[in-house]
């Protein structure tokens, strides 16, 4: 500021001129077709994909990720822990909110307890985060102490995908971490709606929300008090076209600039058309059926005895010989994903190196269901969504084909996510289609919050839908997310990776990759957590 006071308004013309010669995508909006479109712009409602990738816009986390999820300072510039339980986290300073209050503590503490008190979620909704604090202060209004109940070696990696509101959307005195006296809020807490309408999505982000439309359009602006370097979109329109051929047809057509997900198959039609590229990225999202093994009655399940079949490990080792893993990866994925025998890809921390091939034998999988006393097999309902998962609709169908070939006479019931969602949190299905990204990079993410028993923290086995019960697993994968030490940790995810697999309730398919196409002026860096962000867009020259 000090040097463009210096600077004569002349001189000042004659850049501001320049400037917009040179620079004309400044002033342009970026238009983007979505496969999914958010559930809300509450960032604290759901945590699924979608969301997340639209809170990043409007909202920052104590630690951010980026593409490769590698950490980075976000709302906290450093952060460091006591080799126990006990991490200091020092924020950066001079942040404002969109509606010009300054960033604090205080706003950190009052998050951490509104995903305690908050109403309107779907599931957990980072609660199994925040649930396992002990004490947050704030020495000063910069400095956060948070000490946890138990070790959490992962924390910064847990609040990477925790975003940040500020105090002022409720009323309050002293704010504090003192969930049974309201930490402070007099007033009511703020609910799903107050963030769709605008009066409560006050971010630190790139971004601020201007308007939101469910099921037509997500409207943008960019942050001029925005802390980190500006964005070089003016204003940014999210479109849901949640079918892969009109989002391809929308970008040939020139109606947007980027699509996400269009089908594999489809880019043969990009190559060599100078007027667009495309990137596919592997990411870490295992697609699996999660299956109820704990009912005696399973809504969704019909046998001749009455009983539940996939109570019997061996009905669930028979299903998983019934697919053809490669096949739906050749086939409906187009190659652009990995089988998946385990439920994070071989490399990195907690996989087993060399995992057992999940291998597709369905004469072998007959002779199971006999033993489990099904020769006739029974009936059975895969249930899915068909507008959140690349082709999982498609997927399903061809799972519940497998499944009827070895005597399983299945049917599938597909339906909107945000009919789904709610439903699956309520164990109405019987088998589950499910996508598990890790936020963390490591096999913790998927073990900690699908199979454990719940805890009374409900830090672990926050989506244990199926009722899956284990009391080896829950001894090793509770010893595992306190172990701070990186090696230990990995053996001990390794013992309980293997114990789940083995009992079958969870089983895998592949693993997506993200796929992204866009016009050949842009540049686009494909993210591993599958994110689309405005912020991995940038003018190619």
């Amino acid at each position: 500021m000090r040097q463009r006071a210096l600077i004569t308004i002349l001189l000042g013309a004659t850049l501001l001129s320049a400037n917009m010669l040179s620079a004309p995508a400044m002033a342009q909006t970026l238009r983007i077709a979505l496969a999914s479109e958010p559930t809300a712009v509450d960032p604290h409602y759901h945590d699924l994909t979608p969301n997340n990738a639209l809170a990043m816009h409007l909202f920052d986390g104590l630690v951010l990720q980026d593409e490769k999820q590698a950490l980075k300072p976000g709302l906290a510039a450093s952060w460091e822990n006591d080799g126990r339980n006990r991490w200091t986290f020092k924020l950066r300073q001079g942040v404002t909110f969109t509606n010009g209050k300054p960033f604090t503590a205080e706003d950190v503490v009052f998050t951490f307890c509104r995903t305690l008190k908050n109403e309107t979620k779907v599931s957990g909704s980072f609660a199994d985060i925040t649930g396992n604090f002990a004490s947050v202060e704030t020495p000063d209004a910069h400095t956060l102490v948070i000490t946890t109940t138990e070790p959490e070696p992962l924390l910064p990696n847990l609040l990477s995908g925790l975003p940040i509101l500020t105090a002022s959307i409720v009323e309050h005195g002293p704010i504090s971490y003192d969930v049974a006296k309201n930490c402070g809020v007099t007033g009511p807490w703020p609910a799903v709606n107050h963030f769709n309408d605008g009066t409560a999505a006050i971010g630190t982000g790139p971004y601020k929300l201007k308007s939101y439309v469910r099921g037509s359009a997500i409207d943008l602006e960019r942050n001029p008090t925005y802390w980190g370097p500006a964005e070089p979109w003016a204003t940014v329109r999210f479109v849901p076209v949640t079918n892969a051929g009109p989002r391809l047809a929308g970008l040939l057509a020139g109606d947007y600039d980027v699509i996400e997900n269009p089908a594999a198959r489809d880019l043969a039609r990009l190559k060599g058309d100078k007027r667009f590229g495309h990137v596919i990225t592997p990411s870490t999202r295992v697609i699996y059926f999660q299956l109820d093994v704990a009912r005696n009655e399973s809504p969704f399940v019909k046998a001749p005895d009455g009983k539940n079949p996939l109570k019997d490990a061996r009905v669930r080792k028979a299903m998983s010989l019934a697919i053809d893993r490669d096949a739906i990866v050749k086939r409906i994925m187009d190659g652009a994903a990995e089988p998946a025998y385990q439920y994070l890809p071989t490399g990195m921390s907690g996989t087993l190196a060399n995992p057992p091939k999940l291998a597709y034998d369905p004469t072998a999988a007959k002779k199971l269901l006999a033993e489990a006393g099904y020769p006739n097999g029974f009936q059975l309902t895969l249930s899915s969504t068909n507008d959140r998962y690349i082709n999982d609709s498609q997927i399903t169908q061809a799972v519940a084909q497998y499944l009827t070939q070895i005597g399983i006479k299945t049917e599938v019931d597909a339906m909107t996510r945000a009919i789904y969602f709610p439903r699956r949190a309520k164990k109405e299905f019987s088998v589950a289609l499910g996508g598990w990204g890790s936020g963390t990079g490591e096999a913790a993410s998927f073990l900690r919050q699908w199979p454990p028993t719940p805890n009374d923290a409900k830090t672990l086995g926050g989506s244990n839908y199926g009722g899956y019960k284990n009391d080896e697993f829950d001894k090793v994968i509770r010893a595992a997310v306190t172990t701070l030490d990186d090696t230990k940790r990995a053996e001990l995810l390794q013992q309980a990776m293997t114990l789940v697999l083995t009992d079958g309730a969870f089983i895998p398919l592949h693993f997506e990759s993200g796929i992204w196409a866009f016009k050949s002026e842009l540049a686009v860096a494909g993210r591993a957590d599958q994110f689309m962000l405005a912020m991995s867009v940038k003018p190619a020259k």
